[in-house]
Parts: structure tokens; C-alpha cells; sequence
């Protein structure tokens, strides 16, 4: 049987998968743009962002699936379309084709994702949950830490298709661990058919939850504050500041703020309580992002570059604090529609912080103003969304059947 620790390392390193998807490509995407043939209007941006929209869909059948089949069906399903995925992307001749193959390893990277949240669903709930997911962040953290510097390395002696064959290699051997050491979590009693009629009445249950939805919106603000500065960091730095070859070294000190914060929740959740730890965190996120947008008002084109990172370290120290919270919080109130409501979570999270982060990239200047902005906006609004969503009621959602 599975210990609760070999357990946690394998659903941080499945979740981590959508991470290093983004966060190892980063420092290949000059080289990506230099190599293949641009047609606008996309840019080397969206390797990032249509990975995300991608994953949105595929988040929109994983659930469901999950709820379906069990978990583990549904999650070496995803596996499988991302390897498909990762081998396009690596073989492209073209930015078109490369951004197809990012779309289909969204699509992919959803099984994973949603798959292993129904799987801490279906066995742990309420401040236990926030308390598990908080410890696999920590864990999951050191992805954004690593992977750039060791992608850095694997593109310089390879090139930046040597960053896809790691995928590859990375995803089969995840899919064997699961297959041999994980057992199903969703028992065939608990199952929930998938028929459409029957997704779409699970759907209006769970989206008439107000609760649920003002905190599926809140998350997409966070996630796309997050995502608007995954999306254009490598160009700041180098437009900017003039970092490039020390870019990982940045980027991972700066995850190093959410790995602490995660580190810090998963201590005092549950002497506090999840409610309380994202009200605080999502004041910080808000009161930062301010100071931020006022700063850099002040020094016009360009912060320093200290006061940037400054800046930056707090933000994601708030985002690091957010993410278990948040989950878990929008989790405990679907009940028996676990897998559905993950998917829902998840996809429509992912579609608020696309739109948001494109909306605000078409904006970027090669300055630090519109990334201040863009947190600003997140944290004040999932703020005022966040405090509704916690005085509203959080009864579960029953299922339909």
C-alpha cells in the first residue's frame, strides 16, 4: 500500500507537470521565435497562454471523466494526449504548429491536474484538505525553482527541442509510477455516469453556488496575475534590466517566495483556519499590488531593478498563500461532485486568467507598469470577490444522478 508520503510526492510531481510545462520553456522562448516562422498574430507569448486555454478545455472533460471511470483512467488519458502533444510541439517546423502542440499538452495536462485534486478530495476535507494541498504546493514549488536553470542547460547543449524530449521522458515515467504504486481512490458505487443531460444539470448545481463561482472567479484573477507575469517575465528582464544568462537565478528565487508561503500555511492552517489565512493573504496581495502601481507611477519607465524583485518576492509570497486556500475553500463546498467540480474550478479559472493575462500582455511595453497593474486589478477585485464569496452560504452541492 502507498504511503502518505510517497502519495504526496507523486501528486505534487503529477501536478507539477503544468508548471514545468510553462516554467521550463521560459528561457527557450527567444530561441523558439529566432528559429520558427512567426505569423501574427501570434508571438512567442502565446506558447504560454493557448498551453493555458488549452488546459481549460481539457479540464472541462477531465472531470466529468474522473467522476466516470475513476481517477486513474481518466489521468493516463491525459498523459497520453500530452505525450501527443509534446511530440508535435518538439517536431514544428512553425510557431503555428509548435502552439498546437502547447494547445494539445494543455489539453493534455488536465488529467493530471484535475485527477489528483479529486484523488485528495475523495480522501481528506475541510481544513485536512488545505493542510495536504498546501504541503504538495511546498513540494510542487521546487518545479518553478529548478526548471529553469536546468532547461537553460538542456537547450544550450541541445537546442529547445531537448526541453519537449524531457517532457516526454518525464510524463511515461510519472504514467508508470502511477500505474504501479497508486490505487484507485473513487470507489465504482461513488461513480457518476457521463451523460451530457446529466453534466449539464451537475453543472447549473454547482455554478449556482455563489460561493463556488465568486471563488472560481477570484482564483482566474490570482492564476491570471500569476500567468500575465509567467507570460512576459523573460521579456522584462532582458527588455529592462538586461538579465538573460541570470534569468533561472531570478526566477527561482522568486518561487522560493511561494514555496515558503506554502510551507508557512500548511503549519498554521489549521490553528487559524483556511478562511482566515486567504482573507489575510488576499489583503496582502491587494495592499502590495497598490504600493506597487504607486511606485512605479513614481519612477516612471523603470523600477529598480532591487525594488522590482522586492516587490515581486511579496506578491508571490501572497499567491503561494492563496493557492492551497483557495482550492481547498471553492473544494468543500461540492460535495459529492468532486471531479466535476475540480473541472469547473479549474476551467473556468484557467479561462478568467487567459483572458485577463492577453488582455494585459497586448498591453506590455518592455516596463514593469502593466505588471503592477495587472496585479493591482487581480488583488483588488479577488479581494472584494472573496470577502462576498466567504459570507455566502457553504452548503455542499448535492448531485444529480
Amino acid at each position: 500500500m502507498i504511503g502518505t508520503r510517497e502519495r504526496l510526492v507523486l501528486y505534487a510531481l503529477l501536478t507539477s507537470l503544468t508548471s514545468l510545462s510553462i516554467d521550463a520553456l521560459l528561457p527557450g522562448l527567444r530561441d523558439i521565435g529566432a528559429e520558427v516562422t512567426a505569423a501574427p498574430p501570434l508571438s512567442t507569448q502565446h506558447i504560454i497562454t493557448l498551453f493555458i486555454f488549452g488546459m481549460a478545455f481539457g479540464e472541462l472533460l477531465m472531470g466529468p471523466l474522473s467522476d466516470a471511470v475513476g481517477r486513474k483512467r481518466a489521468l493516463l488519458l491525459g498523459l497520453a494526449i500530452y505525450v501527443a502533444g509534446t511530440i508535435i510541439a518538439g517536431l514544428a517546423g512553425g510557431l503555428e504548429t509548435v502552439v498546437l502542440g502547447r494547445f494539445l499538452q494543455g489539453v493534455g495536462v488536465a488529467g493530471p491536474k484535475i485527477a489528483t485534486r479529486a484523488m485528495i478530495r475523495d480522501q481528506f476535507e475541510g481544513d485536512a484538505m488545505a493542510r495536504i494541498m498546501s504541503f504538495m504546493f511546498t513540494l510542487f514549488i521546487l518545479v518553478p525553482m529548478l526548471a529553469p536553470s536546468l532547461a537553460q542547460g538542456l537547450i544550450f547543449l541541445g537546442g529547445w527541442r531537448s526541453v519537449f524530449a524531457a517532457y516526454l521522458a518525464i510524463a511515461g515515467l510519472l504514467g508508470l509510477w502511477l500505474v504501479v504504486r497508486q490505487p484507485e481512490t473513487l470507489p465504482v458505487a461513488r461513480r457518476i455516469p457521463f451523460r451530457p443531460a446529466l453534466l449539464f444539470l451537475n453543472g447549473c448545481r454547482i455554478l449556482s453556488n455563489r460561493r463556488v463561482t465568486l471563488l472560481i472567479v477570484a482564483t482566474g484573477l490570482v492564476f491570471g496575475a500569476q500567468l500575465l507575469y509567467l507570460s512576459t517575465a523573460a521579456d522584462l528582464f532582458f527588455d529592462a534590466y538586461g538579465v538573460r544568462e541570470t534569468f533561472p537565478f531570478y526566477f527561482a528565487l522568486l518561487a522560493t517566495g511561494m514555496g515558503l508561503a506554502s510551507f508557512l500555511n500548511a503549519r498554521l492552517v489549521q490553528r487559524f483556519g483556511m478562511e482566515a489565512m486567504a482573507r489575510a493573504a488576499f489583503t496582502g496581495l491587494a495592499s502590495i499590488a497598490l504600493l506597487m502601481m504607486l511606485t512605479s507611477l513614481c519612477y516612471g519607465d523603470r523600477l529598480p531593478f532591487a525594488v522590482l524583485m522586492t516587490f515581486l518576492y511579496a506578491v508571490f509570497f501572497a499567491i503561494g498563500v492563496l493557492f492551497g486556500n483557495l482550492n481547498a475553500m471553492a473544494m468543500q463546498s461540492l460535495g459529492e461532485v468532486a471531479g466535476f467540480g475540480a473541472s469547473l474550478i479549474a476551467s473556468v479559472s484557467s479561462f478568467v486568467a487567459t483572458l485577463f493575462a492577453v488582455g494585459l500582455g497586448a498591453l506590455y511595453d518592455g516596463t514593469a507598469v502593466n505588471l503592477s497593474m495587472g496585479f493591482l486589478v487581480a488583488g483588488f477585485v479577488s479581494l472584494v470577490l472573496a470577502e462576498v464569496a466567504l459570507r455566502s452560504d457553504a452548503s455542499p452541492v448535492s448531485a444529480a444522478r
